[in-house]
């Protein structure tokens, strides 16, 4: 037996945390189970705007601002059901799953604490914590910069010990441009990819032609 069980290796969703200097993978957080839906709403940045040229309809200031919407479902109940393999699900449930993401919205403990020595001596500007940069995976032509805008958890049931065993994750995430980053930016080098790779996929659409739409030509 040559062990080919002839089904497709299931590909996975989720958020790859990078250093946003070196591009350094400093997390990976896979989705237990892929999203049955993703709605994406892309809000076109015309020049014109609200009282602005209208001489100048067509131009286009930059890339649309695009929001992504998902929900994620993590359950631990298949784990439970073999203790020796699954020791985490044991003692905590979904709990690290579920930590894992929360804490993408969260600065470092060692920065919090760090700007509290800043602030008790006296420092009179104390930067921004800066976090790592998160980046959405879904597919190898879908890897996009992006900020978590809405989290949002339902826990549905729990063990014994009140930790949770099923949950549900509403995600928002605000994807982010050049425009928000920079050329220069490792997330700016990596959303140009993603739009690339999408303008690529859009020529493999083969169109229609004047006479689809009942015409001979443009007026």
């Amino acid at each position: 037996m040559t062990g080919f069980s002839g089904s497709p290796k299931l590909i996975k969703g989720g958020i790859v945390l990078v250093d946003p200097v070196s591009g350094a993978v400093k997390r990976l957080i896979a989705l237990q189970y892929n999203a049955d839906t993703l709605t994406r709403t892309l809000q076109a940045q015309s020049a014109t705007g609200e009282g602005g040229n209208r001489s100048e309809p067509l131009r286009l200031k930059g890339p649309p601002v695009e929001t992504i919407r998902f929900e994620a479902e993590f359950d631990a109940t298949d784990q439970l059901e073999f203790p020796d393999r699954n020791p985490n699900a044991v003692s905590a449930g979904v709990g690290p799953q579920l930590a894992a993401l929360e804490t993408i919205v969260y600065p470092s403990s060692e920065s919090l604490q760090a700007n509290r020595v800043l602030a008790a001596i006296g420092t009179l500007e104390i930067a921004p914590l800066e976090t790592p940069l998160a980046l959405f995976v879904w597919s190898k032509r879908r890897v996009v910069p992006v900020r978590i805008t809405d989290f949002s958890i339902t826990e549905e049931a729990f063990d014994v010990a009140l930790n949770p065993i099923r949950a549900k994750v509403s995600l928002t995430l605000r994807v982010l441009s050049v425009d928000d980053l920079g050329f220069d930016h490792k997330g700016g080098n990596i959303y140009m990819a993603y739009q690339k790779s999408k303008e690529a996929l859009a020529k493999l659409d083969t169109g229609a032609t004047l006479n689809t739409f009942g015409i001979g030509a443009i007026p």
